[in-house]
């Protein structure tokens, strides 16, 4: 059994010291300290834990916790308002300044842990997270090793955000470092779309209501669409994306996720390694792209240009900070894959993803085959297709299309839109992704963390897209910012009969709402 089922219990209740390597950076500032105060506050967080700041940058205590608390008060769905809690809260907190490339800073980390344990009543159990640049996972577990941090008694887990390497040779070197440190199941390679509420609820939706998992196959299905569009450009992250582009930064880990969670197989148990190991065999049954005209075929690339979003004007790519003025880094990607299994043999899955388009949203349609053609009431009617849309960020919810009677006609079809709206109904206090991953991560939950096969599959598939774009930049479609990405990208739907259907934010003509979140 894994560890998951040996150390599982309610809450955060199996106390350790948290290490939050990169404490001065963004990410700990917007994501990880909200968390853990959102945690507490919910009393999923007991009082025998220690949070460790870590970073280069000399910070006292005090000062820590004022950042500490800005952070809290800017992005936490809570407040600190209670000064007791708030005090409570804060004490746990403690700054060490660290040189990761110096052991003999790591040995000053291990004494004090020491003392964190015996404050609090810790026993042993270490999180080490490491909101860094991948290039420093391999430095750093090997100095958490020689400073003597894996010898406390308790359980290890090493967390780690994306990109998790570049390409595949890069991702397995990382991986044979990381392995000569922690074992697989003591590394949780973060994936924040899989905390996100309503992708863990795909499951649920197909595995637990039985009018959708008997037509989840070819026989009902006519095509899957995955949109996640972001109406940003790069902002200050020039440097970073001009190096990754869209391609690496969504689509091998957040869209490919997306997908494996659509198309897998029920699990035979309610067990981490079940559901990764269906998650898996997808990836393996996706279709691999044959040549570099396959490529071409199939996967369109874009990059914004000039535009304008809401009446305000918007630089190209090549006009940001930190970007090549003659870059051919792609900031669109949609393609057309296939999933060559029993199940989904002939279904197009079509993904797409991109910078400064017109909405901000994360959404799958499916798209159910029409009902005959010539029969009953399509004889009278042009009837439109029974949609089911899960809506995953910003508004969390399920749309779902069906044909219904025009009330007052003799035959008239039209169709119908019912909604739940998830985040009408909670909320502010809907748990965000990192909330709902660090708890996992202390339970030894792995279910929501991607294992290296995973990894490893994925980057496999990406990387024959990357190498046949490598060849030529003539297929980079310019787009203009604020527009949905380049009319060739239309072409990739409409070839096969299908079209991009609007997503939440985009008006639909001629649909009757019934809703319950008061549109």
């Amino acid at each position: 059994m894994t560890e998951q089922f040996n150390q599982q219990q309610p809450g955060l209740t199996a106390g350790a010291v948290f290490y939050l390597f990169g404490a001065t950076g963004d990410l700990a500032k917007r994501k990880l300290f909200p968390a853990l105060f959102s945690l507490y506050k919910e009393g999923k967080l007991a009082e025998d834990f220690a949070v460790v700041g870590l970073a280069r940058r000399p910070r006292t205590n005090e000062q820590f916790r004022s950042d500490l608390y800005e952070s809290i008060s800017e992005f936490c769905r809570y407040k600190p308002t209670d000064s007791e809690l708030w005090n409570r809260f804060a004490q746990h907190f403690v700054y060490m300044s660290l040189d990761i490339h110096n052991p003999d800073g790591f040995r000053e980390l291990n004494k004090l842990s020491g003392e964190l344990d015996a404050k609090f009543g810790i026993p042993g159990n270490r999180l080490f997270y490491l909101a860094l640049a991948p290039e420093l996972f391999g430095p750093v577990s090997f100095n958490l090793r020689e400073g003597g941090l894996l010898e406390s008694k308790g359980w290890h887990r090493l967390v780690i955000e994306k990109p998790f390497g570049y390409d595949l040779p890069s991702a397995q070197l990382l991986n044979e470092q990381l392995s000569q440190v922690f074992r697989e199941e003591e590394i949780y390679r973060i994936d924040h779309y899989l905390g996100k509420e309503m992708v863990q609820n795909i499951e649920v939706i197909r595995f637990a209501n039985a009018f959708f998992e008997p037509l989840w196959n070819n026989k009902h299905i006519a095509n899957v669409q995955i949109t996640l569009s972001e109406t940003v450009g790069v902002e200050d992250r020039g440097g970073y994306y001009d190096k990754s582009g869209a391609l690496r930064d969504m689509g091998q880990n957040h869209m490919l996720q997306m997908l494996t969670m659509i198309a897998m197989e029920p699990p035979s148990r309610q067990h981490p390694e079940d559901i990764r190991d269906e998650k898996v065999k997808v990836l393996r049954s996706l279709r691999q792209f044959a040549s570099s005209d396959d490529v071409r075929k199939n996967v369109i690339r874009g990059q914004y240009a000039e535009g304008s979003l809401r009446g305000k004007a918007l630089p190209g790519y090549r006009q940001e900070d930190s970007v090549n003025p003659e870059s051919t880094t792609e900031t669109y990607f949609a393609a057309k894959v296939f999933v060559d299994n029993f199940r989904w043999a002939g279904v197009p899955f079509y993904i797409r993803t991109g910078k400064r388009l017109p909405v901000k949203t994360t959404e799958v349609v499916i798209e159910f085959k029409n009902a005959p053609d010539h029969v009953l009431f399509s004889r009278k009617s042009s009837l439109s297709p029974n949609l089911l849309v899960i809506r995953v960020n910003p508004m969390e919810g399920i749309y779902i299309k069906i044909n219904a009677k025009r009330p007052g006609s003799d035959s008239e079809i039209q169709p119908v839109a019912m909604e739940f709206c998830q985040s009408c109904q909670i909320g502010i206090n809907t748990p965000e992704a990192y909330e709902t991953l660090i708890h996992d991560a202390v339970q030894g939950d792995s279910t929501y963390f991607t294992r290296w096969d995973e990894v490893a599959h994925a980057w496999t598939f990406v990387d024959k897209i990357a190498a046949a774009w490598r060849e030529t930049s003539s297929d980079l479609q310019l787009y203009p910012a604020g527009s949905w990405g380049p009319k060739k990208s239309d072409t990739l739907l409409g070839e096969d009969g299908f079209f991009w259907w609007p997503v939440n934010g985009q008006d639909e003509d001629n649909v009757v709402w019934v809703t319950n979140s008061g549109k």
